[in-house]
């Protein structure tokens, strides 16, 4: 007598002579024939349930295929394009009609991440985003500022952003703060996205945020740590200042650039509370990517005096924390802080004393774009 067995699909009985075992499923005839396909790779059969773009099973799909990076659909990984700056990591992965429509477009969709290249010589790299907005979200402008940016080395890229409504975000690739002071084309660059009608610190909607690679601030994993709480607790404990430096509202600061707390301790105890709560990127220091920290609560800005201002400042407070000890840092005034910035870093200065946060008498801006 046929044994009976009973289908993983529907729970009906059935001889066993009939069965089919597809992942590892008993099926019933009427299952296994609405309910199931061959792997259009390796020719197994597979639960229709369990396949990958209709007709691929996991393990093939895997091993063998790729997705495009901007539509989705599946390619085969020897059949996938990469835009150069992506070929050798294998990063990045779109089927041909995608690649040239991303080869051509000069404003980049927001998950566009090139390998990073890095201009001039030091350890310690910045990484710039600025938004601007209500000029469009045009590309013959984002090629004309494009122009300008890698007039002489590739050192910015464009892509959208959702926070931003007419408008997009600059990516510069990691430079040194010397590179970005005398060889990015910043003031020309600014100018330009000013005359054709883009706003930053106006616009209301645009931040500047600065990226430092890890590797600069401390030659081992512990002393990158070390650094980093130090930088933490330089926030917490001169947060006012910064936030009167940064030009943001108390609103916008909640919304994008949050405060960690915690209280004033020590650094290591500001950085183990930074941890434990879990607030995700939009906070003033952002420690959720791997190989930088971001440095996100400064208000976009067109104005070439207060990007250098804010650059140096990242600068002057990476340099604190590296060169002073946690007893040092905790007895540190702003007075302190400021007195240690040196006169090249001229803009820094001007801008501190506009703000009221220098020791001297202030000197009044002529208005932010």
């Amino acid at each position: 007598m046929d044994e009976k067995l009973i289908c993983g699909l529907c729970s009906g009985r059935y001889p066993a002579s009939r069965n089919t075992v597809a992942d590892g499923v008993n099926l019933c005839p009427e299952c296994a024939a609405a309910q199931t396909v061959i792997c259009r790779c390796c020719g197994n059969l597979i639960l229709r349930s369990n396949a990958v773009d209709g007709d691929l099973c996991e393990c093939c799909y895997e091993e063998d295929y790729v997705r495009c990076t901007d539509c989705g659909a599946i390619i085969p990984y020897d059949e996938a394009w990469y835009l150069p700056g992506d070929r050798d990591m294998r990063e990045n992965p779109y089927c041909y009609g995608c690649y040239m429509n991303e080869r051509h477009n000069p404003i980049k969709e927001y998950c566009y991440k090139p390998v990073p290249i890095f201009y001039g010589k030091g350890k310690r790299y910045y990484g710039v985003e600025l938004e601007m907005d209500d000029g469009g979200k045009d590309e013959d402008n984002a090629e004309t500022l494009l122009d300008i940016a890698n007039r002489d080395a590739e050192h910015m890229y464009i892509k959208y952003d959702g926070s931003i409504e007419d408008g997009f975000e600059c990516v510069t690739h990691p430079m040194t703060l010397d590179y970005h002071m005398r060889k990015m084309p910043w003031r020309e660059l600014l100018d330009e996205a000013i005359s054709i009608d883009y706003l930053s610190h106006l616009a209301e909607t645009c931040g500047l945020h600065v990226h430092i690679n890890r590797s600069g601030l401390g030659n081992t994993y512990d002393e990158q740590e070390c650094t980093i709480a130090k930088i933490l607790y330089f926030y917490e404990k001169f947060w006012n200042e910064i936030l009167k430096f940064s030009r943001r509202t108390e609103r916008q600061v909640l919304q994008w650039a949050n405060r960690y707390g915690g209280g004033l301790i020590n650094p290591k105890e500001t950085l183990k509370h930074a941890k434990s709560a879990h607030l995700g990127r939009y906070t003033a220091v952002n420690l959720e990517n791997e190989n930088t920290i971001e440095m996100r609560i400064f208000r976009g800005t067109l104005k070439y005096s207060t990007l250098a201002a804010t650059l140096q400042f990242v600068d002057a407070v990476c340099d604190t924390a590296v060169s002073l000890t946690d007893e040092e840092l905790q007895n540190l005034t702003w007075l302190d802080f400021v007195q240690r910035i040196p006169a090249e870093k001229c803009e820094l200065i001007g801008y501190l004393k506009s703000r009221n946060l220098y020791v001297n008498d202030p000197v009044y801006d002529d208005g932010e774009v």
